[in-house]
């Protein structure tokens, strides 16, 4: 077995990713770091390592360095608008007075679109901050410790965000810029892989998870789509990325259009059929 089928197959057993045979030269580029650190010569003595050794911690950095961490503030501006225009009111509207709403953003990275989100809900002023709680997740420890601290770079802020956005939510640290303590107060980080077992993470409104499936292949994807299902509330918003879709995966996921979202409770037209029996399907909005 080669060296790369090994790697390739340990990152998918533990991560869901899918390398094929053309990813040899992303593998050399991003486990290089970790081979010089290791003082391993080359692919085919980490992959030998990893075969005759049962050390955990390698393993994880290796699907750690192999992971995308690509992320900034404000990635694609729809989610957010749609979230901001359509789906808080529409989600608050159905809630009542003093709700309560818990959203998620899957394989978070360092952070940049829960904060994202955070900053949007603030400037809304559809909701009271302590009224909202964001959970950010993903399976790399570096980057979710570096959202929890909330600071990043001048090149990182310079993505995606306004001049507004950065003098009014993030205080300059010396060569960084830290998130504001109102801000970073809505959201919390955690260490969590999406092929475990996500029930303890709790129920959902809205779940942002874009740009992740497409790394997956379809039974993978089908998974991980029908445990955030479970996690969601009824009448939820699952955002997806652009290049994403749920068709032929999960038949309870529909997809809304691009101006507006379907709440799985919301009455539907008449159409002279009988009610159906099927259970409701949660609404998923792509950017």
């Amino acid at each position: 077995m080669s060296a790369l089928t090994i790697l390739a197959d340990l990152v998918h057993r533990r991560s869901g990713l899918v390398l094929g045979p053309d990813k040899l030269y992303l593998m050399e580029a991003r486990l290089g770091g970790l081979m010089r650190r290791e003082a391993i010569p080359d692919l085919a003595s980490l992959a030998h390592r990893l075969q005759t050794e049962r050390n955990e911690a390698l393993e994880q950095d290796v699907v750690e360095a192999m992971a995308t961490h690509e992320t900034l503030f404000f990635r694609d501006q729809k989610p957010f608008e749609h979230l901001r225009n359509t789906g808080l009111p529409t989600l608050l509207r159905n809630r009542g007075p003093g709700a309560r709403l818990r959203m998620w953003s899957a394989a978070a990275s360092t952070g940049q679109e829960a904060y994202s989100i955070a900053m949007m809900i603030a400037e809304s002023g559809l909701i009271e901050r302590h009224r909202v709680e964001i959970v950010g997740t993903d399976l790399a420890r570096g980057p979710i410790a570096r959202a929890r601290a909330g600071l990043y770079t001048q090149y990182e802020v310079q993505r995606g965000l306004s001049v507004h956005n950065l003098l009014e939510h993030f205080t300059r640290q010396g060569e960084e810029w830290q998130i504001n303590r109102p801000i970073r107060s809505m959201c919390s980080f955690r260490e969590w892989n999406l092929l475990d077992d996500i029930a303890p993470l709790g129920k959902f409104d809205v779940v942002f998870c874009r740009n992740v499936l497409f790394y997956f292949d379809v039974p993978t994807k089908a998974k991980v789509l029908a445990a955030i299902r479970r996690q969601m509330a009824p009448d939820g918003l699952l955002y997806l990325g652009s290049a994403e879709t749920t068709m032929g995966l999960d038949d309870a996921l529909e997809r809304d259009g691009p101006s507006h979202a379907l709440h799985a409770n919301a009455p539907r037209a008449a159409t002279g059929h009988k009610h159906s029996t099927l259970p409701p399907r949660t609404p998923t909005y792509q950017s």
